[in-house]
């Protein structure tokens, strides 16, 4: 019988992986803030210390991933990444879980550069615009990852028995997916630096895609705090906010490739622009559960295509090893990711969430005026030229 496992379930695997452990942390953080008596600026501290890990680790896996090659790495980094879940569940003081959360946000960026530099290869052989769809299942694991933050609150679990058994059955599964022939594209030689920034137009592919980012690391860290605080909704309810977001990606990303083929890149990252800027003003301004619900669906719909579209034009766009490019366009897009969050909290500390959530409304549309960067220089995959 045919092994059915293949390079784009594989890859597929690892993203659900990523965005499930993700997911839920970000779903259980309220009862994180109950545990330590964590205030919002507090909290930012903490989120600050994941944003540092996941910063240093960028470019040192996108060296890593161009040298022993990104399906390899990505296997590894993937135990790594569930192992970090659990140091955070078992965390016993408020110090000891920000180093864990530094850790935690290494494992994340570092997988995230590897897994997407592994995707970009699977999508070159593919011939076709596939990204979203493996980001898709980065939201999709997100969404059901939180989904479980829903569940373990209306069972009464502690974090451990959450974090723990979910992070160990998780990685199983999916490494079991992963395990597939491939051989990816590596470089004996690795030269530059190892912080590299994004050069030319990818400099400005990689604001947006941290315009992007932030908005996507806020819905993580702070949906379930903004419902219970300005809402006064119960943390399970809390915890609808980035499922509902979750969701809203995954079908976004899931048809992307039918939007990028009929939008092109710098159509479809204008129109993603506009439906993210009203998204974020609808949860500014919501006064009910039910509003605020449909601006995290907006919001997910806007930023949904953004990230995979940075990703591929920086794979496409020569020069240097994908692994490097996708490093460096990363730093801005998920430096965004996670430093937003702990930006969110210090904004909320000065003046309130909804005003923080104002911000985001601009940087949306700020990715509208950018949108022209993201069209390649070159026609080929990802660029809208091929359905």
């Amino acid at each position: 019988m045919r092994d059915p496992r293949t390079p784009r379930l594989a890859v597929s695997a690892m993203f659900g992986l990523n965005g499930g452990l993700f997911g839920i942390w970000a779903s259980r953080i309220p009862a994180f803030v109950e545990r330590f008596e964590i205030s919002e600026g507090a909290l930012g501290i903490l989120l600050l210390c994941m944003a540092i890990g996941a910063i240093v680790s960028f470019p040192l896996a996108g060296r890593a991933s161009d040298r022993i090659g990104a399906a390899r790495l990505t296997r590894i980094l993937a135990v790594y990444y569930a192992a970090t879940l659990i140091l955070l569940a078992i965390s016993p003081a408020f110090w000891f879980l920000g180093i864990a959360l530094a850790f935690f946000g290494s494992a994340h960026g570092a997988m995230d550069v590897a897994m997407n530099a592994w995707a970009a290869e699977v999508e070159r052989e593919a011939g076709r615009p596939i990204m979203p769809v493996f980001h898709a299942m980065w939201s999709l694991g997100a969404g059901l990852g939180a989904l479980s933050g829903y569940l373990a609150g209306l069972a009464g679990l502690g974090v451990v028995v959450h974090l723990g058994g979910l992070a160990l059955l998780i990685a199983a599964a999916a490494l079991f997916l992963a395990d597939v022939e491939w051989q990816s594209v590596r470089s004996a030689s690795v030269e530059g630096p190892a912080f590299a920034f994004p050069r030319g137009a990818l400099a400005l592919v990689g604001l947006i895609a941290c315009a992007a980012g932030l908005g996507e690391g806020a819905m993580a860290d702070w949906s379930a705090v903004y419902l219970i605080g300005e809402l006064q909704s119960g943390e399970a309810q809390a915890a609808l906010g980035y499922a509902v977001f979750s969701v809203a990606m995954v079908g976004t990303r899931l048809s992307g490739s039918v939007i990028i083929a009929r939008l092109g890149p710098a159509g479809t990252t204008r129109a993603a622009g506009l439906t993210a800027t009203i998204g974020a003003a609808l949860l500014a301004s919501a006064d009910a559960l039910w509003l605020a619900l449909a601006g995290f669906a907006l919001l997910g719909i806007g930023y949904a295509t953004i990230i995979p579209l940075a990703f591929s034009r920086a794979a496409a766009d020569g020069g240097t090893g994908a692994g490097r490019a996708i490093a460096s366009v990363a730093t801005l897009g998920y430096g965004g990711m996670l430093i937003g969050p702990p930006l969110i909290g210090g904004v909320a500390e000065l003046t309130s969430l909804r005003v923080s959530f104002l911000l985001l409304a601009m940087l949306a549309f700020a990715m509208v005026a950018m949108a022209r960067v993201m069209r390649p220089g070159n026609q080929g995959v990802g660029d809208g030229s091929k359905p």
